[in-house]
């Protein structure tokens, strides 16, 4: 179950760890705090393996056309046109977020990862969502142009800057970082792309580092480990249909729907957090 709410969840922008924290409470998942962190990874890289499947060939392109190109003395591929142009943006916007993490991660992993903080950070990203499709989106409708995603280097800064928000549980990665491409001046397709791009380094990293911190697979039962293949298998078959959805629908509706989702979640968790449902404390 846990696989199928990150699946669909991960990628959209209604934060999936504050479903996460929400649905192992309202399935009262019962398991070491180890074993349940383990598993909140194992899945996360389901739902990341599923992007990179669904553009593995543009991510092929952009390696095999990695550096500029010349033939006597004509560039047959420009710097424009290399995979360089791609993925160097990308890695300027994981900065901040690096930095961020490094910062203010272990706070907000003490004191925010609970079901009352994560229910108002779903309602002021409810909110923040409304203010920016209403004043950021209509000017950043410029379609990008050129064989890859183009983005400049302060584009890519202004992006990153907005992903650190995601560090707050409730938030939600992409989110932030469509948010951020809003204010970048980037079209809506484009700003979700290029978060699930950013996906990539960033998610593959964290969940390695975490997984490494918690010490891996060795100490974990037959059971255990048959269960994070079943998570990480439904995970990644439900993202893998989930995101082709999500960039059909960028391209023809509005976010509003998401935010109002947002909010109307937000308030029923707290609800749920005040009469006692859910656990109020990190």
């Amino acid at each position: 179950m846990l696989g199928i709410v990150e699946g669909i969840t991960e990628f959209l922008p209604i934060s999936s760890t504050g479903h996460l924290i929400v649905f192992e409470e309202l399935l009262d998942f019962q398991a070491s705090e180890q074993y349940i962190n383990t598993y909140s990874y194992v899945i996360q890289l389901g739902a990341i393996l599923a992007v990179m499947v669904l553009y593995r060939k543009k991510i092929l392109a952009t390696l095999q056309n990695l550096f500029p190109k010349k033939k006597n003395g004509v560039w047959t591929r420009p710097y424009s046109e290399t995979g360089l142009r791609f993925w160097i943006p990308l890695a300027i916007a994981c900065i901040p977020g690096f930095i961020g993490v490094l910062l203010l991660g272990d706070l907000a992993d003490a004191y925010l990862f609970n079901a009352v903080s994560v229910s108002i950070v779903l309602v002021l990203g409810g909110i923040a969502m409304l203010l920016a499709e209403r004043f950021c989106r209509k000017a950043a409708s410029v379609p990008q142009k050129g064989k890859w995603l183009s983005v400049s280097t302060k584009q890519a800064l202004i992006i990153g800057g907005f992903q650190c928000l995601s560090i707050i549980p409730g938030m939600s990665r992409s989110a932030s970082t469509i948010i951020g491409g809003w204010f970048a001046g980037l079209s809506t397709s484009a700003s979700a792309e290029f978060s699930f791009f950013l996906a990539i380094p960033v998610m593959l990293g964290m969940s390695a580092l975490k997984l490494i911190q918690l010490g891996g697979f060795g100490s974990m039962s037959t059971v255990e480990l048959i269960s994070l293949g079943i998570g990480f298998a439904v995970s990644f078959l439900v993202a893998l249909i989930v995101v082709k959805k999500f960039i059909a629908f960028l391209q023809k509706k509005s976010m509003t729907v998401f935010a109002f989702y947002r909010i109307v979640f937000g308030l029923f968790v707290l609800i749920l957090s005040l009469c006692g449902v859910v656990s109020m404390a990190a």
